[in-house]
């Protein structure tokens, strides 16, 4: 089904050069680098980078290029897209389920004396428990797009050597779940990063807000069958209003971060409001944009 084209039918007449699961293979891919960067950044405050904190830090680029190659060559060799996609989804994986724990293991301290655990000043100020599972979510979502999912919407995903996996429902609502778990881990990490200022500012709502409605919209399509053509309108036009959240987020944190004449200080864009950090918002919704392209990838074999 192409989503978007219920909604809008002259959509049709466009030419996409690429398909929509390359469209996510090639997203990954650039998510590899931007998390890279914003992890340096991040990993910079303390001044020195520990071994451990260089693993995601090498883990980005690497993986990126090796993305961006499966990515183009997924349309014309699937087999070589598979072999150089699947072991790298993995390693991403496992750099964010490793980032997370080593994050729980200095932010709740679950070895320390009773009553001195967890408590929501540690879960404030100490490193985001939560942000390294982003990692995580680009291999999940990579390794969603990896597969040829034949005949399109039916839930049956199309394996190397004839084996063929069929599951609940379809590739589409799996995306739109997987969008919305994506997004809620965008909220929490806001909500905690905005959560040192007291939410003194009002203006912090907004991305609060705009986060429960990326993480409802794509849970609502998910659980529909077929949905309306006012449901698929709502939820664009939801995507896209977070998208525009993400960017304005952007330029509020670059300005917060400039000096009362506008120069630039390093130090206060390690330091002070994460550069990157909004950006997740408009990448989340970027790629829950991308479910709405037409799901029929049998083509590209």
């Amino acid at each position: 089904m192409y989503l978007l084209a219920e909604a809008l039918p002259a959509v049709r007449r466009w030419r996409i050069p690429f398909t929509r699961d390359q469209l996510f293979l090639l997203m990954a891919a650039l998510n590899e680098y931007l998390l890279a960067v914003e992890i340096y950044l991040a990993h910079s405050i303390s001044g020195t980078i520990r071994p451990d904190e260089w693993i995601p830090i090498v883990v980005g680029p690497v993986a990126g290029t090796l993305l961006a190659l499966a990515g183009l060559a997924h349309r014309r060799n699937h087999g070589l897209s598979v072999w150089l996609a699947v072991p790298t989804y993995l390693a991403s994986i496992a750099v964010g389920l490793l980032g997370a724990w080593f994050h729980v293991y200095r932010a709740v301290l679950p070895f320390a004396p009773a009553g001195e655990r967890v408590n929501l000043g540690l879960l404030v100020w100490g490193p985001p428990v939560i942000a390294p599972l982003t990692f995580a979510l680009v291999g999940v979502f990579g390794l969603s797009a990896l597969w040829i999912e034949d005949p399109p919407d039916s839930g049956t995903l199309a394996l190397p050597r004839g084996f063929r996996v069929h599951l609940p429902f379809s590739k589409t609502r799996a995306y739109f779940f997987w969008v919305s778990l994506g997004m809620l881990a965008t909220l929490l990490s806001s909500v905690l990063d905005h959560a040192h200022t007291d939410f003194s500012n009002p203006w912090l709502w907004v991305p609060t807000t705009a986060g429960v409605l990326g993480t409802v919209a794509p849970l609502i399509m998910g659980f529909l069958d077929a949905p309306s053509r006012s449901d698929i309108v709502t939820y664009a036009a939801s995507m896209v209003l977070i998208l525009f959240v993400g960017v304005v987020g952007v330029v509020l944190h670059v300005r917060t971060n400039l000096v009362v004449d506008g120069a630039v200080v390093g130090e206060r864009f390690i330091r002070g409001a994460p550069l990157l950090a909004p950006m997740l918002f408009a990448d989340i919704a970027t790629f829950g944009l991308l479910v709405l392209l037409d799901s029929d990838e049998r083509g590209r074999r």
